[in-house]
């Protein structure tokens, strides 16, 4: 794709078509959400403060002067700025809502009480409209005012306390779990409450307030930490790269690099045995059950590794795949993107910026069928560019109901 092509100017046609959303949000978790939203076919318009816009506007890493970071997480938006502490931008803004289906924001608790615009308020002269919030600690409870970003809730949620190895120093998850975790729990709120809205009435439906917590979402996400806390009553710490209650599932040293081996269950563990050229392992008492295996991990990843570091990671991967033992590389950024299997599904796709020309950035993995997942997405939007379209959607809109 060169600069000079043109992609398309809405979004591709997907579920949630016909789906207005006004999108206050900013940085990661919001954004996420509502770019999950746009891929799947609604109309987002992002309100943006006046001159600045967007904090992730200017956050790196940068292209020519213009945020890959805000690029990535706001394709097939348009863009309005407001101040909805001026008289005039609150006009605008309320005729936006008034037929709209979602608006979505991620402020501090007590910020849009303060402009306003609370649930109370809003549902009172939008009954339709759906209000959807994600914010650090959620709209209740008594952290509900504390700021907080991705690093304080994952340190917070437990995450951390699980990253890492055995005595090492608190290890951060390397993608902004925090964030994304409540974009998606938010996106599926949405979700719910746009279907409960149509199954109650279509024009009819009521809207619901969504509240979305990025700590409640690190709690959700715990999993096998919070079951195993509960079952043992030990609390659980990091483990490196190994599954705390599946043996073998973790990574193993082989001659040139390490690979993934998950045998999740006693007839792959005994599969890979005989692979292995180790049969006598599977029939050995320590290792005969996955409790077993669990309680030896430790005796029984040295055996293996003796076996494994005598040959490539790719002859392994070879000769266990092959086998149907689930295994794979262990890939840096670039090799996990230029995967086939990742080409294959449409992961990595582009937008045509018009100052930097193509920026490549995730595709969608929510793939339906009966909808397009194209490989070319509308670019993220230049602050207020959206403006003249939008004034003369409220005026048509206006004229036509006089």
């Amino acid at each position: 794709m060169t600069k000079a092509q043109t992609l398309p100017a809405e979004p591709a046609a997907g579920p949630l078509s016909g789906i207005k959303i006004i999108d206050l949000t900013r940085v990661l978790a919001g954004p996420y959400c509502t770019m999950v939203l746009a891929d799947l076919g609604a109309r987002v318009i992002k309100v943006e403060l006046p001159e600045r816009g967007d904090d992730a506007r200017h956050i790196g890493p940068f292209i020519d002067k213009k945020s890959a970071y805000f690029m990535s997480v706001n394709r097939g938006k348009e863009s309005i700025a407001l101040n909805l502490k001026r008289e005039e931008d609150r006009e605008i803004f309320e005729a936006l809502l008034e037929d709209a289906d979602v608006l979505v924001e991620n402020y501090r608790p007590g910020t849009m009480e303060k402009l306003g615009y609370d649930w109370e308020r809003l549902h009172e002269r939008f009954p339709r409209l759906i209000f959807a919030s994600a914010s650090g600690f959620g709209q209740t409870g008594p952290y509900r005012e504390k700021p907080a970003y991705d690093m304080v809730v994952q340190g917070m949620g437990g995450i951390m306390s699980l990253t890492g190895h055995p005595g090492g120093e608190p290890t951060r998850v390397g993608t902004s779990i925090g964030d994304i975790g409540a974009g998606l729990f938010t996106a599926l709120g949405i979700v719910s409450a746009l279907y409960e809205r149509t199954k109650n009435g279509t024009a009819g439906g009521e809207g619901r307030r969504v509240d979305v917590s990025m700590l409640d979402c690190q709690i959700a996400m715990l999993e096998n930490g919070i079951a195993r806390y509960f079952a043992t009553g030990k609390v659980p710490g990091p483990l490196g790269a190994r599954h705390p209650s599946i043996t073998p599932f973790q990574a193993f040293k082989a001659k040139d690099g390490y690979l993934t081996i998950a045998a999740g269950n006693d007839a792959l563990f005994t599969r890979l045995c005989e692979l292995l050229g180790l049969p006598g392992l599977a029939g050995d008492a320590r290792f005969t059950s996955n409790e077993a295996r669990c309680q030896n991990v430790e005796a029984l990843t040295a055996a293996l590794e003796a076996r494994l570091t005598g040959e490539h990671v790719s002859h392994w991967l070879a000769l266990l795949g092959d086998a149907g033992i689930p295994c794979g590389p262990i890939n840096n950024v670039e090799q996990a993107l230029s995967d086939p299997q990742v080409i294959f599904r449409n992961m990595v796709v582009a937008t045509d910026d018009p100052d930097v020309g193509e920026v490549r950035m995730a595709g969608n993995p929510v793939k339906i069928s009966g909808f397009a997942d194209p490989a070319a997405r509308p670019a993220a939007p230049e602050l207020d560019s959206g403006r003249e379209r939008l004034l003369a959607e409220l005026k048509a809109r206006k004229k036509a109901a006089e």
